[in-house]
């Protein structure tokens, strides 16, 4: 019997997948779903989009005959409605991952939802495809942001035992990983309530031999403190952070039951980019209350960010949040232009930030061969460069002096 592993959403739910994959011993993994008899779908259900994508693909899979196991945010979200219409043979909650093989064998539908509030335990010691490795150092949130389903679909936050972490990251270099991304549902709370942060523990990772660098997925501005502070001089830190603000106008981050305040987000950033940092964040639009005057407000005040990149997306309506039980009164015409909006401030930004370091060499993993000679890869401010070389330089580390700068990413040849 072979096993296809279909996954949606976000960094986390990549390392997830691998994890499950580590407890699977008695079929086979296969990278065809064309030849997989059951099919695993790790989901997200972090909007609408997402959900119907998770659908669509179930649908499609289940049309074709084979066995469809859920797991993942949207086992919690969509998955009692998914079992009781037969989309789906079984669920299997993320709390009951060990169980994956003896779930692939039931003959008969199963609903293993489990509960809320586990730790894993395994670790991933590879990942196939992937030139850098994900490791999962929390899981849950305990904010409470008005329009987001994913604490109630991943619980309250709970910290993975430094010790399991080192020992993952440890593994993981020794087979060749040597840039590791932090990943979880809320990274920045790592270590609340057991004595530790994120800072001290990314301080204890940089450590580690083999591992050239560490990036972070989202921080909230308000986990910034001075133990963070202290590691952003560090050489292996990657020189760019992804920091979450969803939005830049006071009156609307109170709406959203947000903690950060956007003139304090304003200065920290700054700060941040004075000591040469690329900066992302991400940014919602149309939520209900973005009157003119708000949205106004927000652009005035996001013309002052120094932002380098930006995940800027509409807002979506979660049943069970509070936005959801707002009306919506902003026109989605009007929430496409402002997305553009933004997303075109950022992309300008971005370009000057690398006119103004092109005197800066770049420290670049090469991810892919593209097309023919080009490869692509990623440098430490998180911008993309297209490679010419006649040499296969898939997966290495390439240092480069020498590049062009276009609208798009930079490009050199070697």
């Amino acid at each position: 019997m072979k096993v296809y592993f279909k996954t949606f959403g976000c960094r986390t739910n990549i390392y997830d997948t691998e994890l499950l994959k580590s407890y699977v011993k008695n079929y086979e993994i296969t990278n065809d779903e064309g030849v997989a008899d059951i099919i695993v779908v790790n989901s997200c259900t972090v909007t609408n989009g997402a959900d119907s994508g998770v659908r669509n693909y179930i649908n499609s899979m289940r049309n074709s005959g084979k066995k469809v196991i859920l797991t993942g945010c949207g086992a919690v979200s969509k998955g009692d409605e998914l079992f009781k219409s037969s989309a789906i043979f079984g669920v299997l909650g993320a709390s009951n991952k060990s169980k994956i093989d003896e779930m692939l064998g039931k003959s008969e539908p199963f609903y293993e939802l489990g509960d809320l509030n586990f730790i894993d335990k395994n670790i991933v010691s590879n990942y196939e495809n992937h030139t850098k490795a994900f490791i999962k150092i929390q899981e849950g949130c305990d904010f409470a942001c008005s329009y987001c389903i994913i604490p109630s679909v991943r619980g309250f936050s709970r910290s993975i035992d430094e010790d399991i972490i080192l020992k993952e990251a440890k593994t993981l270099a020794s087979n060749g990983y040597s840039e590791i991304v932090l990943t979880g549902t809320n990274i920045g709370s790592y270590g609340k309530g057991v004595g530790t942060s994120l800072g001290r523990l990314v301080a204890h990772l940089g450590k580690i031999n083999g591992i050239k660098r560490i990036r972070l997925g989202s921080i909230e501005p308000s986990q910034i403190d001075e133990s963070f502070r202290e590691i952003l001089h560090e050489p292996w830190l990657e020189k760019h952070l992804h920091i979450a603000l969803q939005h830049t106008s006071q009156q609307m981050l109170t709406i959203m039951n947000r903690r950060n305040r956007a003139l304090r987000d304003l200065d920290l950033f700054c700060e941040l980019s004075s000591m040469g940092f690329a900066l992302g964040t991400d940014f919602i639009v149309g939520h209900p209350g973005e009157t003119p005057q708000i949205w106004n407000e927000a652009i005035e005040n996001f013309n002052k960010f120094p932002l380098t990149h930006i995940h800027a997306f509409i807002f979506s309506p979660r049943n069970g949040t509070k936005s959801a039980t707002i009306p919506m009164d902003v026109d989605s015409q009007i929430a496409k232009e402002r997305l553009k909006t933004l997303q075109n401030i950022v992309a300008q930004n971005n370009l000057k930030f690398r006119q103004n370091n092109a005197d800066r060499p770049l420290d670049v993993l090469v991810e892919k061969q593209s097309n023919g000679d080009i490869y692509e890869g990623w440098d430490q401010y998180y911008n993309k460069i297209k490679i010419k070389s006649s040499k296969n330089i898939a997966k290495e580390w390439v240092y480069i002096t020498d590049y062009e700068i276009m609208q798009e990413s930079n490009y050199a040849q070697i």
